[in-house]
């Protein structure tokens, strides 16, 4: 079940990185208001995985789940470029 939870709370800091530029610098309340409350749960779900994970092995997964969603969605929403240095 930690799995799970961390697969989740990976998800769902990849809403909380779009909803944060979407903000355009918390300029925009509700995508604003989306940030704060996804990141909460993605910390709330982190945490809960960390019960039973090891911290070294739940961060990183939460972290590359996280990082890879977010250049994906960078690249396809926002049309940045998928280039070798990125």
């Amino acid at each position: 079940m930690a799995w799970i939870f961390l697969l989740l709370a990976g998800l769902f800091e990849i809403v909380w990185a779009f909803l944060m530029k979407a903000s355009e610098g918390f300029t925009k309340p509700w995508p604003t208001i989306g940030t704060i409350g996804f990141m909460i749960v993605s910390f709330g779900l982190l945490s809960i995985s960390m019960k039973t994970l090891p911290l070294g092995t739940a961060y990183a997964v939460w972290t590359g789940v996280g990082a890879v969603g977010t250049a994906l969605v960078g690249i396809v929403l926002f049309k940045e470029p998928a280039t070798a240095a990125r």
